[in-house]
């Protein structure tokens, strides 16, 4: 049994005043809980879970707790499971970003707080594993990931259905007059077929497999469905990896270094990643200390082909990639590109990882010779438009559109795009640029309403792709010509809140320009009459609205 340090239990107390009666008590009260000198004699592993009813993603999270139950039993220490706030993409209102740093202090604080010598961090839904993560580097407690995994795709009048890449195409199909209201009520019942994220390249599968490739999280653990003999195998593991660390702390900001986000960077641009791992790698990089901008993210990008052919930038799935080898087998293919120097949570390399990875099968992952798509996938763009930065998610877009200008049609936020988008008087082509504002993290959390569909007049006649402009996000399932994440955005007054109907916007992905096509001196008296929006009245929306820093800076909370 583990003693090589005085455990958690015995230095972590309440404050009495009396350090002696603190331990007696809390003796006291865990033998009521059952637990004999021997089980207090062992280090602690907590089990932050973020299972709820209200969280679909995360239905099979129960198996999985009692997985890591068992691999911290079988490695000498104790497990104590407890709860955090679970956030589900698709149940919350009006977006779980503007829960994100709300979980992360959360857990911090319960790290902080609770007797424990190391944790596992059992996650998956979008905002989840960056909440984690975040709250990992800053209370710097021993650490080790564990997803909640994909789900199995469906299928539906013969055809292969997954969330929500398939969901966004339907409906897209739906506005389009292709599929009445009985098709949708059928494939509605296809499209999530099991427990476990979206099982294609959406947020969730990127921030999973960025756990890994940062090290937080085992080798091969990112890409086993959910529900499966290997999900839960992976749990076990990351168990007794907790219980060792345990023992002999390994803390996460020793492996979240910047040869680590380096790696993280190129990982990101070869998954063909979502947009908002952007804005939570900014995040979790300021949390540990480590200096990551845009820019870093544009030069990994530049140089880094996109190597898996999953959606919504290719045509697989997440199972798919897992039986072509998983991150192991892509982190093998970018290994020229890659630090191997970068320390895993279990002791030693990334490179000793790779030693043991098995080669890819099949053609889902690809090779660098022989890449699925070319470098610069992820493009950031500056300009008139957006002088600290926006994103382009170029591989899941249209190629003609990466050059273009356009006359802007505005809306004030997503509900004047609810109430407008499809009025034919508004006279919307092709050729218009639809600009969102207002749906930036201070004005309204940062929803992910930044791929404004196509209007329904547009969409009957054919069109499937438009430029489109916004301070908000998008989902990681999404595609098209979207720019997103403009900083400053329009409530910090940045240029977004001065455009106006018909000013024309030009877009040049290759040289990684947005402009506003409008004289100076008329910005100027623009803003003069500009006022930013009212706070919210008041509780945690009114303190993410006062203290959140601007997509650049990846949304955290000024003070954290």
């Amino acid at each position: 049994m583990m003693r090589t340090r005085k455990a958690a239990l015995e230095s972590r107390l309440p404050s009495y005043a009396d350090p002696g009666f603190s331990r007696f008590v809390r003796r006291a009260f865990l033998a009521g809980a059952g637990y004999d000198p021997e089980d207090l004699a062992r280090p602690v592993v907590g089990i932050a879970d973020t299972s709820s009813d209200l969280n679909p993603c995360h239905r099979d999270m129960p198996a999985l707790r009692e997985a890591v139950r068992r691999g911290v039993l079988e490695a000498g220490g104790l497990p104590l499971a407890f709860p955090t706030i679970s956030l589900h993409e698709i149940l919350m209102s009006p977006t779980t970003m503007l829960w994100r740093n709300l979980l992360a202090m959360e857990t911090e604080e319960m790290l902080r707080g609770l007797p424990l010598d190391a944790v596992v961090l059992l996650g998956g839904c979008d905002k989840t594993v960056p909440a984690q993560l975040m709250a990992a580097a800053s209370a710097d407690l021993p650490a080790v990931a564990v997803v909640a995994g994909p789900m199995r795709t469906g299928r539906w009048r013969g055809e292969r259905l997954g969330a929500c890449t398939d969901c966004r195409r339907l409906w897209a199909r739906h506005r389009a007059g292709e599929l009445d209201e009985a098709d949708l009520a059928g494939a509605e019942q296809e499209l999530c077929a099991t427990g476990g994220t979206c099982m294609v390249m959406g947020t969730a599968s990127t921030m999973a497999c960025l756990a890994e490739v940062l090290g937080l999280a085992l080798p091969g653990s990112a890409t086993p469905p959910s529900g499966s003999g290997a999900r839960l195998r992976a749990a076990v593991a990351a168990g007794r990896v907790a219980a060792r660390l345990a023992a002999a702390p390994v803390r996460p900001r020793e492996i979240l270094t910047p040869a680590a986000f380096g790696n993280a960077a190129v990982v990101l641009a070869a998954l063909g990643g979502s947009t908002n791992a952007v804005v939570h790698l900014l995040a979790l990089a300021r949390r540990a200390g480590v200096t990551l901008t845009l820019d870093d993210l544009a030069a990994a990008s530049s140089r880094t082909p996109l190597l898996l052919d999953l959606k919504p930038a290719g045509s697989g799935y997440m199972e798919d990639f897992h039986a072509a080898g998983g991150m192991p087998a892509l982190l093998r293919e970018l290994a020229p590109l890659l630090d191997l120097s970068a320390g895993v949570v279990e002791g030693g390399t990334l490179g000793d990882r790779l030693a043991a990875a098995r080669p890819r099968v099949g053609e889902v992952i690809r090779s660098l010779e022989r890449p699925l798509g070319p470098p610069g996938g992820l493009v950031v763009l500056r300009g008139s438009l957006a002088p600290d930065g926006a994103v382009l998610k170029r591989a899941a877009a249209s190629p003609a559109l990466m050059r273009h200008e356009g006359p802007a049609v505005v809306f004030e936020s997503p509900d004047d795009a609810v109430a407008r988008l499809d009025d034919p008087s508004l006279g919307i082509t092709p050729d218009h640029v639809l600009v969102l504002r207002n749906a930036g993290p201070r004005a309204a959390g940062m929803p992910e309403a930044g791929s404004l569909p196509i209007p329904k007049y547009l969409a009957a006649a054919g069109v499937k792709d438009m430029v489109r402009v916004s301070d908000g996000r998008m989902s990681g399932t999404s595609y098209g010509a979207v720019v997103l994440h403009v900083a400053p955005e329009a409530a910090a007054g940045g240029p977004l809140a001065l455009v106006r109907d018909g000013d024309r916007i030009r877009l040049d992905a290759d040289a990684g320009r947005l402009e506003l096509v409008v004289p100076e001196d008329e910005l100027a008296r623009r803003r003069t009459a500009w006022t930013p929006p009212a706070l919210p009245p008041r509780g945690w929306a009114r303190v993410y609205a006062e203290r959140v820093l601007q997509a650049d800076r990846g949304c955290d909370l000024d003070f954290l």
